[in-house]
Order: structure tokens, then sequence, then C-alpha cells
């Protein structure tokens, strides 16, 4: 049985503000937070290895994606980690393997009382997939989906949780806080928290084959605002994407991966605030 886990930081229990997360400015706060990140992604190792996981790949998703502390991580898993990388997130997941997890997580743009609530990148303030509002948990679930891997569980705040259930009514989820703002939750202790997180991926792996993969719909309409037109000027320089207005953008692909890579490379070269 083969796992992926993609890691983010701003779901991390006891994460709450943008310098926490910041690789460069964040200083020790930054450091703490790496080795929380390191912890829970351990925590979802172990996890997926008592439920029967005999391969897990982590796939270090936040920033440069090189936050993770190699050599604190558990030595069964194997670490994706650096840049670039055509699928992001979701790098070298095929459909070779039976269940996906998403630890760390946030909620979409726009989210009330979530933390550091964002998509993709600061420049952007929705997206939808064939109508459907999503975040990063979305847009990276329709890709799971696209291999017929289904998203088992996904940890983070509160706000991403439910965000998660709506998109998938059965995956399992793990709040490690609770939001009063962006910048500001009840948190879980760390240990509980990894506790939590290792009981609930157990269980998830092991029920991975009662869990639908999300798949969109084929032909893939999506639709991208931008926060501001430098953004959006930049992004409608790929030739497939159409402009309606001054922040809206979209486009049409023949399958969900088409779809992923548009988006991933108008988020790219669209750079960030």
């Amino acid at each position: 049985m083969k796992a992926f886990i993609s890691i983010d930081m701003e779901g991390i229990c006891g994460v709450v503000r943008e310098i926490e997360t910041h690789p460069t400015k964040g200083g020790e706060a930054y450091q703490q937070s790496r080795r929380l990140m390191t912890q829970e992604g351990n925590a979802a190792i172990e996890g997926c290895l008592k439920a029967g996981a005999t391969e897990v790949l982590i796939a270090d998703s936040h920033w440069n994606f090189d936050n993770l502390i190699p050599e604190e991580l558990h030595e069964a898993a194997t670490l994706l980690r650096g840049t670039p990388r055509g699928f992001a997130m979701m790098q070298d997941l095929d459909g070779s393997y039976d269940a996906a997890l998403f630890i760390g997580y946030h909620a979409r743009a726009g989210t009330p009382r979530a933390i550091l609530d964002h998509t993709y990148s600061g420049t952007i303030a929705g997206v939808r997939v064939n109508g459907t509002e999503v975040g990063e948990t979305g847009i990276n679930a329709y890709l799971a989906g696209h291999h017929g891997v289904p998203v088992v569980l996904v940890t983070g705040d509160w706000a991403v949780t439910a965000e998660a259930k709506a998109l998938s009514p059965n995956v399992h989820t793990v709040a490690v806080k609770d939001a009063t703002g962006a910048t500001s939750a009840r948190n879980l202790h760390p240990k509980k928290a990894r506790e939590q997180i290792r009981a609930e991926a157990t269980k998830a792996v092991r029920e991975a084959k009662t869990i639908p993969a999300l798949r969109a719909k084929t032909p893939v309409q999506m639709v991208v605002e931008f926060r501001g037109t430098y953004a959006a000027d930049r992004a409608a320089m790929i030739p497939t994407v159409r402009r309606v207005g001054g922040l809206r953008l979209e486009f049409e692909t023949t399958d969900y991966a088409e779809a992923f890579r548009t988006f991933y490379a108008m988020v790219t070269i669209a750079g960030d605030e």
C-alpha cells in the first residue's frame, strides 16, 4: 500500500502569524514552525505505517517546498523537497498510490475565522472549478481524483476541515485549532494534535477504499479571480487563458491535469503580492 502526504505550514498546530511561516523573515519563529511541521508530518507517516502502508512519499508543500527538517523526518518516508515542480504541492502523485493525506492545510482565500487564508498565492481572490468555489484542498483533491486517488485525511484549522467535508463528506479530518481571526486561534497542545493526527491517519488509510476520489467533470472549466490588475495582466499572457474584465480569467481544458498545470502556470507568472 502506498500513501502520499502533501504537507503545508499554515495549518500546523501553534502556527497563527505569517511571520511564523516566512523562511527569510521569520527567524526563530519560523524555525519553531519547521519543527512543529516536521513532527506533524511524522505523526501522519506513523499513522500510515500502522495502517499497513509499505511506501510513504511526503511532499514538502509550503513556500519554496524546503521547510521540513530532513534529519528529523521519519526514516521510513521518502521526502520530496525543493522547486521547481510542475504539479506543485502534488508533484509525483500518480495512480499507483492508494491514499493521499493533506496535513497542515489552510482554508481558501476569503474564508472568515480562518488562519492565514489564501489560495496558492496572495494575488488570488478566488478559484472555481466547474462552478464550485475551491481552495488548495479542492484544487489538489481534484488532481488526486484525476489519478483515481482518494484524499482520505485533511488536517488544519476548523475552517479547512469544514471546507474539506463540504467537498468530500467521507473524508477524515483533524482540526488542530479554531481561528478567532486571520492570525489568532485556540490551539490544541501540539502533542495532542499529533496524537489525533496519528490515530486519524491510521483510520483514514485503512478505510481508503470506502472514500471516493474527487473527480472533476470534463471538459474542465476554471475561473480565477485576481486581487489586482497587475497580477491579472501577467497571468493573461498565457495563450489558452481568456480575460473577462479586469480581474477575472477563464480557461477550459479536456482533463484536470492540464487544468492544474495551466492554473499553476498562472500563479507562477502572476507572482506574489
